[in-house]
């Protein structure tokens, strides 16, 4: 081998390891560019999984789920398991400080229980009883603890350090997860999941339309919608503005029929990452 070829090689050698260094140095770059989301490349797969996994099984089902089943039925299964939350919601109310908002939340399922027949109808709306926002995590966020880095968990979707302790202790507390036997827990659990999937396919359309990088967008939408319900005291939940009052909302016509009356369905509790899709959705 001649000095000449060797120098080449390894000049060839020296330029491929840099390729290598610079390709290594933009891929820390690219998963370090937000402090908050220090480990975005762990988050990405997890998200990319999620996606994957909604595309095959969740998306498919609550379509079917939404064309076969009814809409009053379908609001009465969300009025059910609003309902059943309404529990540790007050709870959680209770432990953040906010007594007024923890006997709201116990007196919803109070009167939903009993005169909306087991929390099929949403009879506490009606009578001026907003729906409150609750979970431990946000209780531990109230109390100071910090967020920590995001995170994006299979099938659970995103969170970060301080709500992922949250969410062991929403599962542990949980009354559907909770209850006995295992069969009808499990369908419990699945048409919980499949309802609440079903009211999120109007906006998981818009995010496909909206969205250059939905990873992105929703990381900022979940980070600040947590964010200001900490900042912000938990506020109720608006109604969606419109030329019709919602159904379910608590100023209802005096003149409105009963049947009408009590079967309304409040509007569902959604996923915080979606939250800022669906008011871009209703400011159209």
């Amino acid at each position: 081998m001649t000095a000449a070829t060797a120098r080449a090689r390894h000049g060839s050698a020296r330029r491929l390891l840099a390729v290598a260094a610079l390709a290594a140095l933009a891929g820390c770059a690219t998963t370090g560019r937000d402090p908050a989301d220090p480990f975005e490349g762990f988050n990405r797969s997890m998200y990319a999984f999620n996606e994957s996994f909604d595309k095959a099984i969740g998306k498919p089902v609550a379509t079917a789920y939404q064309d076969v089943v009814p809409s009053p039925a379908r609001g009465w299964v969300r009025n059910f398991f609003s309902n059943v939350a309404d529990l540790f919601i007050g709870v959680n109310n209770l432990l953040e400080g906010r007594p007024n908002s923890a006997v709201t939340s116990w007196a919803r399922f109070a009167f939903n229980s009993s005169f909306g027949i087991f929390g099929f109808n949403d009879v506490a709306s009606q009578m001026g009883l907003e729906k409150q926002h609750g979970d431990f995590g946000l209780t531990f966020g109230t109390w100071g603890a910090g967020t920590g880095p995001y995170l994006v968990w299979p099938l659970v979707g995103p969170s970060d350090v301080r709500d992922t302790v949250g969410t062991v202790f929403d599962w542990h507390f949980d009354p559907v997860s909770n209850h006995y036997p295992v069969a009808p827990r499990n369908a419990m659990i699945l048409l919980r999941a499949t309802s609440q999937r079903a009211d999120l396919l109007g906006a998981s359309r818009l995010l496909e339309e909206a969205a250059l990088d939905k990873y992105a967008f929703q990381r900022d939408a979940y980070l600040q919608r947590r964010r200001s319900l900490i900042e912000g005291d938990h506020p109720s939940r608006e109604k969606a503005p419109s030329s019709q009052a919602p159904a379910g909302a608590p100023h209802a016509s005096s003149d409105a029929s009963p049947q009408a009356r009590f079967s309304s369905v409040y509007e569902p509790r959604t996923p915080a990452n979606y939250q800022a899709v669906l008011a871009a959705e209703r400011a159209k």
